[in-house]
């Protein structure tokens, strides 16, 4: 993330807001979201944070398509991120109509005060430049992970990477959402598909306990 001044608004006599940092400190205690390539798809990982009974879990995702060939995960503020989600869209949608082409980056800025968000942003272009990334919360203990265990990899292994390296500031599968991006779009796993891939991870964790040392 680049490196921003200080920024005060002042909005009482005698308090003043610093809206970078305040912004900055959203991100950081937001939920845990990480992204992973492989050689056929992308999987993108965040936490899930509990809903209420009544409240359908569907409209409080955080991963979401953005066009047919890119998607979006976010840490931070939800209000901030309805707002850069549906601008983002219109933008992929503009650009097609305009140059009747998918768009291959998106730019945004805002007039207001800086968003309480970040986001990883993933598709399917030749100027793609990231392996893997993570940001939110311990986004730095989920990075560690990454740079330690990425390799060229595919199909299920992609996903359970991203999981694993989830799994390392996260208790529990059901706190997990996944979604996979292919050349086909997105997809979102399902909760039981999410908790099969974990019991193969602890099983594999525990094979690797007891393997007896060369």
């Amino acid at each position: 993330m680049a490196h921003y001044d200080r920024a005060i608004t002042v909005f009482s006599p005698d308090g003043h807001l610093f809206q970078v940092e305040y912004a900055l400190e959203a991100v950081r205690k937001g939920n845990a979201a990480v992204g992973a390539r492989g050689t056929d798809m992308i999987v993108l990982g965040v936490e899930k944070k509990s809903t209420p009974k009544l409240q359908d879990p569907q409209t409080v995702r955080k991963i979401v398509n953005l066009d047919n060939h890119i998607a979006l995960a976010c840490a931070g503020l939800k209000a901030d991120a309805r707002v850069l989600i549906n601008k983002a869209r219109i933008e992929c949608q503009s650009y097609q109509l305009t140059v009747e082409d998918p768009v291959t980056k998106y730019t945004q800025s805002g007039s207001v005060r800086p968003f309480g968000l970040s986001t990883l942003i993933v598709g399917f272009d030749p100027y793609t430049t990231w392996k893997a990334n993570a940001t939110g919360r311990n986004s730095n203990a989920m990075r560690e992970f990454l740079e330690k265990n990425y390799k060229e990899i595919s199909g299920k292994d992609t996903i359970k990477l991203a999981i694993r390296a989830l799994l390392e500031v996260v208790e529990g599968g059901g706190n997990i959402e996944i979604a996979v991006m292919t050349k086909e779009g997105l997809r979102q796993l399902e909760e039981p598909e999410i908790e099969a891939i974990i019991g193969e991870i602890e099983a594999e964790n525990a094979a690797a306990e007891v393997k007896p040392k060369a």
